[in-house]
């Protein structure tokens, strides 16, 4: 039987080294259950998370990625208020920090699909059409994960990072979406690796001093459901 319920989680504003360990109990939890069906015959449901953050400023660089594309020193990095770590996500280097959504949906795949970049473009998908919302024709850009404005042109710039983990279709890591973030901290680095393209935010987009971070987690959370054919339990904290 697939189980194809997700556990909502809003973690609001926590460290990043806090919520990553969190990820990895979970993770280990669902392939916990995944061994213990395989060794022993079992038929037992494996459950689904999908977190929702906003990282104090943070930056992470992907396993196969270039510490060089961080441009600060560590003694910079304290400056601005701003941490680093090396991750077990694919990609290069990412930024997190305040007006960003941030989602973390830590899934057996095997109640869904087995298709890992059938994964990623749903999960472009879920941001494209959130952003179709606000009236902006987000799209791919073709050998680059993650959500773009204006592909193809001179002015092509970044909305939308991604990078995740997967281990016998156990997933984990997510999806970064600009929304009210302060777009100087990306500056401190190459955003993903990819030189010359720059990067945008919601807000700023839309020519706005704020954009409810509620609403657009509202919308993300909306169509991952349809995408996914998924039902989302909020947890429930006693």
């Amino acid at each position: 039987m697939l189980n194809k319920k997700l556990v909502l989680e809003d973690l609001n504003q926590k460290d990043y080294r806090e919520t990553w360990d969190y990820q990895e109990a979970l993770f280990k939890e669902i392939l916990d259950v995944k061994i213990k069906n395989r060794r022993e015959g079992t038929n037992l449901e494996t459950p689904n998370y999908f977190l929702l953050v906003e990282h104090p400023h943070v930056y992470t660089l992907g396993k196969s990625g270039d510490l060089s594309n961080l441009l600060v020193s560590e003694e910079k990095l304290a400056e601005i208020g701003a941490t680093f770590y090396k991750i077990n996500r694919g990609g290069d280097i990412t930024y997190h920090g305040p007006g960003q959504v941030v989602g973390y949906p830590i899934l057996d795949l095997e109640n869904f699909f087995t298709d890992i970049h059938k994964y990623l473009r749903l999960l472009e998908e879920m941001v494209i059409l959130t952003l179709e919302e606000y009236g902006l024709k987000a799209e791919r850009s073709k050998g680059e994960t993650g959500v773009w404005l204006d592909v193809g042109t001179p002015f092509a710039r970044k909305i939308c990072a991604m990078g995740v983990r997967a281990s016998r279709w156990v997933t984990m890591h997510g999806f970064a979406l600009n929304v009210n973030a302060d777009l100087g901290y990306f500056d401190h680095m190459i955003p993903c690796g990819i030189k010359g393209k720059a990067v945008t935010s919601l807000h700023v987009e839309l020519g706005k001093a704020e954009v409810s971070m509620e609403e657009v987690k509202e919308k993300l959370l909306k169509h991952f459901a349809t995408l996914f054919e998924a039902e989302m339990i909020e947890k429930t904290t006693v």
